[in-house]
């Protein structure tokens, strides 16, 4: 086991190993950058955060959230254990019915949608929760426009809550660019009320992400059920669902601090019982819109040492990824455990930072780690790469995209192949005269 990740150990070769799987020899056979993803640690997480939600007295249902990692594969697995989808563009609408969900297992949560995406929605009967009372004007004309069926929605509300996460992270802030806020609230519901095409299913909202407080959830909660209760004491407004978005984070790193679903869950039941109970409520379906807690640390990034390098200042380990395959170090200074796969039984030797392959100098994928003596050839993995990794990855220095693998029970599959040259190339047109 390596730290808290139960389905990493060490090998009598001394080899990291994910889900029972020989990693370096894994790197050998379909070579690196590679992501590899351990199927039963998916389904235990799902597992976890389930069970802690259902056993409240309400209905639950997971909408997990696409965005953190598409893969049709873990799309299915999730579809297979009762989950619906969380989505943020038409491409993620129709990846969703494309692997079989059903539209009412889908809410379409993306903000500054575009009238097509709308339209499309509309069209295949997913839920739109509305970001602004301008995206409701906008729906209303485009339903009136058309002969369309009739659209169900909910709308996002902005608890402006501090989540105490990284800053881009943050998306329930007064200042953030997501959701309606609590003085809009009311006349937005009734507006969409009076509208005879539109259908009001639920409310929503969504705080931010790799959230570590619980009592941040509490608090939102509150704000949340205090609209649900002037809802239906002002508008005689009954919802079907509540939607308490999902945010829920992972250690990272050991000072991370672990939250278990439970403890989450305790810190919104408690409000929610309560706004039942003073408000005489219905009891709605709750619904939570998890993806890092369900993803990040199934998945580790596979990538070999190309470049053993020594500064004046530093020791560089040059490996053959960089943050066209990872982006989150660049992107957010994001931490992942890094471990020597080849060495992954020998003690730290040594302080060394991890250089990507990337011509930028911010191309850094861990900074001053302590481990073993590297050299050129070893296996490096990072760990916890499987929330916005590969779902974030690109081209850039014109390289391809790297292949994947689910392992389960020490067999593994491919489940995404290494992109080639005629891929990078896919789409552009040379004008005839050049």
């Amino acid at each position: 086991m390596i730290g808290h990740r139960t389905h990493l150990s060490v090998n009598e070769k001394g080899h990291l190993d994910i889900g029972g799987v020989d990693t370096v020899e894994l790197a050998d056979e379909l070579k690196t950058p590679l992501y590899v993803t351990d199927e039963d640690r998916i389904r235990a997480r799902y597992g976890e955060l389930y069970s802690a939600f259902s056993s409240r007295g309400y209905g639950v249902k997971i909408k997990y959230a696409y965005k953190a990692n598409t893969s049709l594969a873990i799309l299915k697995i999730f579809q297979n254990l009762g989950a619906g989808a969380d989505v943020l563009s038409e491409g993620e609408i129709s990846v969703a019915l494309h692997i079989g969900l059903k539209p009412e297992e889908i809410i379409f949560t993306g903000n500054n949608k575009t009238d097509e995406e709308l339209l499309y929605a509309v069209q295949n009967g997913v839920l739109i929760n509305l970001d602004s009372v301008h995206e409701l004007k906008r729906l209303k004309r485009i339903c009136s426009a058309r002969d369309v069926r009739r659209a169900r929605v909910s709308f996002r509300i902005n608890p402006a809550v501090s989540p105490k996460t990284h800053p881009y992270l943050a998306t329930g802030l007064k200042e953030s660019k997501f959701g309606v806020g609590h003085k809009d609230a009311l006349k937005a519901y009734e507006s969409a009320m009076e509208d005879p095409n539109l259908t009001i299913e639920g409310i929503h909202m969504h705080i931010g992400s790799q959230i570590l407080d619980a009592g941040v959830y509490g608090e939102a909660t509150s704000r949340l059920m205090n609209i649900v209760c002037e809802l239906k004491e002002k508008l005689g407004l009954y919802l079907k669902f509540i939607d308490l978005g999902g945010g829920f984070g992972i250690q990272y790193q050991k000072s991370d601090k672990f939250v278990a679903p439970s403890e989450f869950a305790d810190a919104i039941f408690s409000v929610i019982d309560a706004a039942v109970e003073k408000c005489s409520l219905k009891r709605p379906e709750i619904l939570i819109e998890p993806g890092r807690f369900l993803v990040a640390d199934s998945t580790v990034l596979l990538t070999q040492v190309n470049t053993v390098k020594e500064t004046h200042y530093k020791k560089f380990i040059g490996v053959d990824s960089g943050f066209n395959t990872l982006a989150r170090p660049a992107l957010y200074n994001a931490y992942h455990e890094v471990v020597d796969a080849s060495r992954a039984g020998e003690e730290a030797r040594e302080v060394v930072t991890i250089a990507g392959n990337v011509c930028e100098s911010g191309d850094i994928l861990a900074s001053d780690r302590s481990l073993p003596k590297i050299v050129e050839g070893d296996v490096i993995a990072l760990l916890d790469a499987g929330a916005y990794g590969l779902v974030m990855a690109s081209q850039y220095n014109f390289r391809p995209r790297p292949a994947a693998v689910l392992v389960s029970g020490g067999r593994w599959i491919l489940i995404r192949r290494r992109e080639t040259f005629d891929d990078l190339i896919n789409g552009e047109i040379l004008p005839p005269d050049m």
